[in-house]
């Protein structure tokens, strides 16, 4: 059986392993994504998730919290969702999101969004997500 925790320091290399799979490139070179992963751990900002199915992880899920004057409360933000191609199947992604958006309604959150790959919409669709746009980005 699938299962949700928050993620834990002694699970740094698997995350790192599993998010080199989302992004398609070796991450455990990169130091600073371990020390992402470390900062996010402590953060009330946010949070990280991961998938079990007897002691093995499959998936992991990121979200971070934010403001906004458009908001009424704090709205939570899926940053990252990985599952194992190995694990695929096993529903291990909807139960990530649905741990992640409880426990941002935990955490005073009204609302969650994110910015799906193509590929990926018709699966946040599924969970209820609507699509309302798409995101703009520059370096600062």
């Amino acid at each position: 059986m699938v299962i949700t925790r928050p993620a834990r320091p002694d699970d740094e290399r698997r995350v790192i392993e599993l998010l080199g799979q989302l992004f398609e490139r070796d991450l455990s070179g990169e130091p600073a994504r371990a020390a992402a992963y470390m900062r996010m751990l402590d953060s009330e900002r946010g949070a990280v998730l991961v998938a079990e199915e007897d002691g093995a992880l499959l998936g992991v899920i990121s979200f971070s919290i934010n403001l906004a004057i458009r908001f009424d409360t704090a709205y939570a933000q899926i940053e990252e969702l990985v599952v194992d191609a190995a694990a695929r199947g096993k529903q291990a992604g909807a139960i990530l999101v649905r741990a992640a958006m409880a426990e941002a309604r935990r955490r005073g959150c009204d609302e969650m969004g994110l910015y799906p790959r193509e590929e990926t919409r018709a699966f946040y669709e599924k969970l209820g997500f609507a699509y309302v746009g798409v995101e703009l980005r520059q370096r600062l």
